[in-house]
């Protein structure tokens, strides 16, 4: 477990933004049983890869018409019970950090595990979280 003081500035990357940041277990269950209209869920991480890919490429993916109805947040390495309670929604995919889900009327549509983030840029993430996005919202 990382340090709260460590990891505050890079929660509050998303939370700031707009994500409600889901700390326990019950927050996950609690969000996520509101199944109606389209969600996005931001495994959030340490690593370069969620600073320089993955929260920059959520972010700029909410920027055009079409987005997700909420938008929200946990913490691998922070809020562990969270983070496991959020990746059983994500099943059949293995736990990824970070990683990006988006959910239909509660249904896991897209997926974006940690190798389609390492090595791709924020625009590369946006681009394809958008391309989801005019499919499903």
């Amino acid at each position: 477990m990382y340090p709260p003081e460590l990891v505050a500035p890079m929660n509050k990357d998303l939370t700031d933004y707009g994500f409600e940041g889901l700390a326990t277990p019950e927050a996950v269950d609690e969000f996520l049983t509101n199944k109606e209209g389209t969600t996005l869920i931001v495994v959030n991480s340490v690593c370069g890869c969620a600073a320089a890919n993955a929260r920059p490429g959520a972010k700029m993916s909410l920027q055009g018409d079409k987005k997700p109805n909420r938008q929200a947040t946990v913490f691998a390495g922070v809020n562990k019970a969270a983070t496991d309670r959020a990746r059983e929604y994500f099943l059949p995919y293995p736990p990824s950090s970070p990683s990006i889900a988006l959910f239909k009327d509660g249904k896991l549509v897209h997926f974006v595990e940690r190798h389609n983030i390492e090595g791709h840029s924020a625009e590369n993430i946006a681009a394809n979280l958008a391309a989801a996005y005019e499919q499903y919202c």
